[in-house]
């Protein structure tokens, strides 16, 4: 997310105003605890979005009269993609009544009334504005600051305005909240990592365990943002927990992204919302070491092709899942703990070995600690790939790549790191110039084939001592099967040092003596002046 100073109307025209926006909001939330007031914030944040769009859609079928159309007609603003707002959920209604001790209960209404006339947000918007431990003055006030910044208009529609405030909000929040809050946010960096490498231009893309949607976000904006069509992808999603379910349910409806999330939350391993579908894509980041999944009731489940998952954790079941909704020539990107390359506890050995032994393990990414808020254990990034000889990519069949990428990242406070945009690209570079034959490497540019995020073509892999390197099956089996990047790459190359002990020492004598020798002079000439303005010694 882009810093800087927000002008003074605070509409977002510059970056930075989500940061003066989130402080505001901030302070009014008093003893509040962050979980519930997130659901207070992004209600209304969602709310001003859509009567902005209305509004806007309002004022230009007022000027339609004549030719016909009907500002109250709800199927004019459905036409064009737009919520019908009913007249009581209006943000003019809201911000009339925002000083009222009824504010709560007008919102509640409002949040009703728009669910009534919206089935597909039936269930979604948070309804409990009217309890008494939310202080009325402060959600009044609340409202008059968010009713200050246009969201749905068309202007900063294209601007995306929305989508920032969300998201930098959602990231906020996932902050305050700590582990508990990182649960359903992956930070942004790590999103766009697993969505440039995976570059999901067409087809279907799944994620089973979606928490508040960024990987179907970032997955539109790769899209968009690389010359391809929305809705060349479709989506398909599910989240075991309600309000993070109704978060990613908010946050795709207010970019206008078509999604099956289902009509409920649920859990993908005991109630799979999606039991036939073979998807193209799969990208997740499922809860790291899950020991409360409840393993032991899916002991025969079909999906343990590779053998059955320890009830104790749940990452090879995630694993499996993944690899059961694959279509025959699908990819998947996911994020699990670290102690997935090389646990051989509980079977999960013998788990991973068939599943390389099976060749579907295409790259391993070793990250950076301290890039989530939910959790310092570090973690890594799978990719599978259920067709090594797919026609799209090089045939690479025996073959798996190890990226580590562990002394990368940027501290952005004393707890947290972010991947900068050059981390990613070259981390995304190699794995395109490494899956990519020879001819397509040469044309390849941002927005076409395999979209790494820039415009000059890629350049032929080669390993690099310390960062990358092509294994074979008979590599992974030398290290009995354990997939952790560090046992491949090796150590950074150094200079070659060939100058012959005495030399080099004699050399580097000489060196600390005249670097002596102009220290001293330097102390010399400092006294010397100190004594010419009287503060000698």
């Amino acid at each position: 997310m882009a810093r800087g100073k927000a002008d003074k109307k605070n509409n977002g025209a510059n970056l930075g105003f989500e940061a003066n926006l989130w402080r505001a909001a901030d302070a009014l939330r008093s003893n509040m605890d962050a979980a519930e007031y997130k659901h207070v914030v992004l209600g209304l944040i969602f709310l001003k979005y859509i009567s902005d769009a209305f509004e806007e859609q309002h004022i230009k079928l007022e000027g339609e009269k004549a030719q016909g159309a009907d500002p109250e007609d709800p199927d004019e603003y459905r036409a064009v993609n737009i919520f019908w707002v009913p007249k009581e959920a209006r943000w003019s209604h809201l911000k009339g009544s925002a000083k009222q001790p009824a504010i709560g209960k007008s919102i509640d209404d409002a949040m009703l009334a728009i669910e009534r006339d919206n089935p597909s947000l039936k269930g979604v918007l948070p309804k409990d504005y009217a309890h008494p431990r939310l202080d009325k003055q402060r959600l009044g006030q609340l409202i008059d600051l968010i009713g200050d910044i246009g969201l749905g208009d068309k202007e900063n529609r294209s601007k995306d305005i929305l989508g920032r405030v969300y998201e930098y909000f959602l990231s906020q929040f996932a902050g305050a909240e700590g582990k508990k809050g990182g649960q359903f946010y992956t930070p942004r960096c790590v999103v766009r990592l697993l969505v440039e490498m995976l570059s999901p231009y067409k087809g279907r893309v799944y994620d089973p365990c979606c928490g508040s949607g960024g990987m179907f976000v970032q997955s539109e904006k790769f899209i968009e943002e690389h010359g391809g069509k929305i809705g060349d992808i479709s989506i398909y999603g599910q989240e075991s927990n309600h309000t993070t379910w109704r978060l990613a349910k908010m946050n795709l409806a207010i970019r206008g992204i078509d999604s099956n999330l289902g009509k409920e939350h649920a859990d993908s391993f005991h109630r799979d919302l999606h039991p036939d579908l073979k998807a193209d894509y799969v990208i997740a980041n499922p809860p790291f070491n899950d020991s409360d999944w409840r393993g032991e009731l899916l002991k025969d489940d079909k999906r343990w092709q590779y053998g059955t998952p320890p009830s104790s954790n749940a990452n090879f079941a995630w694993v499996q899942h993944f690899i059961h909704h694959l279509a025959p020539t699908g990819l998947a990107g996911f994020v699990l703990a670290n102690g997935s390359m090389s646990s051989n506890q509980s079977g999960e050995g013998e788990i991973r070995k068939n599943i390389i032994e099976a060749d579907l393990v295409d790259c391993m990414v070793a990250l950076p600690g301290q890039l989530f808020y939910s959790t310092q254990i570090p973690v890594c990034l799978w990719f599978i790939s259920r067709d090594k000889k797919n026609g799209s990519f090089r045939d690479r069949r025996g073959q798996t790549l190890f990226i580590d990428a562990r002394k990368m990242g940027t501290l952005i406070d004393r707890v947290h790191r972010e991947l900068t945009d050059d981390d990613i690209r070259r981390i995304a570079d190699t794995y395109h110039a490494w899956r990519l034959p020879e001819s397509a490497r040469a044309g390849h540019k941002a927005g076409r084939n395999a979209g790494a995020i820039h415009e000059s073509p890629l350049p032929t892999y080669g390993d690099i001592s310390g960062f990358c390197k092509s294994a074979t099956l008979d590599d992974i089996r030398h290290h009995n099967h354990i997939l952790t990047p560090g046992r491949y790459v090796g150590a950074v190359e150094v200079e070659d040092d060939s100058e012959p002990f005495e030399e080099k020492m004699s050399r580097l004598t000489a060196e600390l003596k005249k670097q002596m020798e102009e220290g001293a002079k330097l102390d010399k000439q400092i006294w010397q002046n100190l004594k010419e303005i009287g503060h000698g010694i």
